[in-house]
């Protein structure tokens, strides 16, 4: 048996006009109101995002000082993950037809996300995503949880994972994080990274993964060129 851990966010739903979105209303938010500001445009933002540029110097490059600056990251980090604004996420195109094709594989599909139980719910429901994953096949984080970093606290969910997960002749993890890079090398787990995140590629090279591709079909494509030959 073959098995697929993805991650939710990156591989299968862009959050790009979400964390846009929430930009835009902790700018307006902060800056005082007689004040000129540089609302970066979305291309130029996300870009920012997937390089890693910190939020602080996001505020400063729009035209907040500093102390504006340290008040807009800590709103931005407040705001970002609430459920109401979930409604801008949308799929990452050809992602539900990927997940159907996985099924039609048969692969052991699982998801692996920090998102908290509400917050998967939240998409699962909007874009019937629950389908695809079995009751015990998602894995995020409860709705009590205190999160500490993503590097620290995934890793820990993808021990969950392997504690309870029936054997596989083969793991592969697909993720666009260095959270998901982690938490599958942690485990010795074959991980891919993918484009369509919230990183960009020299971020995930910085982490090694063993392949890095463009989408989730990319990534599934070549597992399946991957596995030995039968018959």
């Amino acid at each position: 048996m073959i098995r697929l851990i993805t991650d939710f966010d990156g591989p299968i739903m862009d959050v790009s006009e979400r964390y846009y979105q929430v930009y835009r209303l902790c700018l307006e938010q902060t800056k005082r109101p007689d004040q000129e500001i540089n609302e970066l445009k979305k291309a130029e933002f996300w870009q920012l995002k997937r390089h890693r540029v910190p939020e602080r110097k996001i505020g400063l490059l729009s035209g907040l000082d500093e102390v504006q600056a340290e008040a807009f990251a800590m709103m931005r980090k407040k705001t970002v993950h609430q459920v109401r604004y979930l409604m801008y996420d949308r799929p990452v195109p050809s992602a539900i037809e990927t997940l159907d094709y996985i099924q039609k594989l048969g692969f052991d599909l699982a998801v692996m996300t920090m998102r908290r139980d509400r917050e998967l719910d939240a998409a699962f429901n909007q874009y019937d995503l629950a389908r695809f994953f079995a009751l015990n096949r998602r894995y995020c984080l409860s709705n009590d949880y205190i999160k500490t970093a993503d590097i620290k606290d995934k890793p820990l969910l993808m021990e969950r994972a392997l504690n309870e997960l029936p054997p596989a002749s083969e793991t592969w993890m697909v993720g666009d994080t260095e959270a998901d890079i982690i938490a599958a090398k942690t485990h010795n787990i074959k991980v891919i990274g993918v484009l369509s995140g919230i990183r960009d590629q020299f971020q995930l090279e910085l982490y090694e993964p063993d392949l890095i591709v463009n989408n989730l079909r990319e990534a599934v494509d070549l597992i399946v060129t991957d596995l030995p030959m039968t018959g």
